[in-house]
């Protein structure tokens, strides 16, 4: 590394600290446990959790949790990208190192989870039920959780782009879990002919 180099880093790295300093902060003074925020978004977390366990079908537990993990994952890296670019924010978190560990965290991935059930069970299409899915959060949660200011979003995000973004996650998680899927089935049939 070059000294010029060296030196930016170490600005990078400075900028880094106060930003995590700042963020510590703001989260004891807005959104803390003495706050309904913190509590509602504790429920918002543990709640969704809580169903998932008396209701995820444990026959299928394995496929569900991978798919699940993928979509949290992935909106996990999508916050952070939106976060850092300034599309939306969470006032509200539990954490004060990750503020995109929020009321989304587990919401999201356990209802999507129970709508990929849903479908395997009743053999029903997932891409429209999880288009459904996707329409419900972008038009109806989202507004919601925005208005109560569990959400802030940046003046060039519309809901329409939220919408496209649920979609994209949801059909790349099938996506995954579906070549994964392929590749056991193909290392089980490759088994039983040895």
């Amino acid at each position: 590394m070059t000294e010029k180099q060296i030196e930016d880093f170490d600005r990078v790295i400075s900028a880094g600290k106060e930003f995590i300093a700042a963020n510590i902060h703001y989260w004891k003074e807005y959104s803390y446990i003495d706050t309904w925020q913190f509590w509602l978004t504790l429920f918002l977390v543990l709640g969704p959790l809580i169903v998932l366990l008396f209701t995820i079908n444990h026959e299928k537990i394995f496929l569900l949790g991978f798919y699940g993990w993928s979509i949290h994952v992935w909106f996990g890296y999508i916050d952070t990208a939106y976060i850092y670019l300034g599309y939306v924010n969470y006032p509200y978190y539990l954490i004060p190192f990750f503020p995109s560990f929020s009321f989304e965290s587990s919401l999201i991935p356990v209802f999507a989870m129970l709508t990929y059930q849903w479908t395997i069970k009743y053999n029903k299409n997932y891409y429209v039920y999880t288009i459904l899915l996707s329409a419900v959060f972008a038009f109806i949660i989202e507004p919601v959780a925005e208005g109560i200011h569990l959400t802030k979003y940046g003046a060039n995000m519309k809901y329409i782009y939220i919408f496209l973004v649920y979609i994209g996650i949801f059909f790349f998680s099938k996506g995954i879990t579906s070549f994964f899927l392929h590749l056991q089935q193909k290392s089980t049939n490759q088994l039983q002919t040895n």
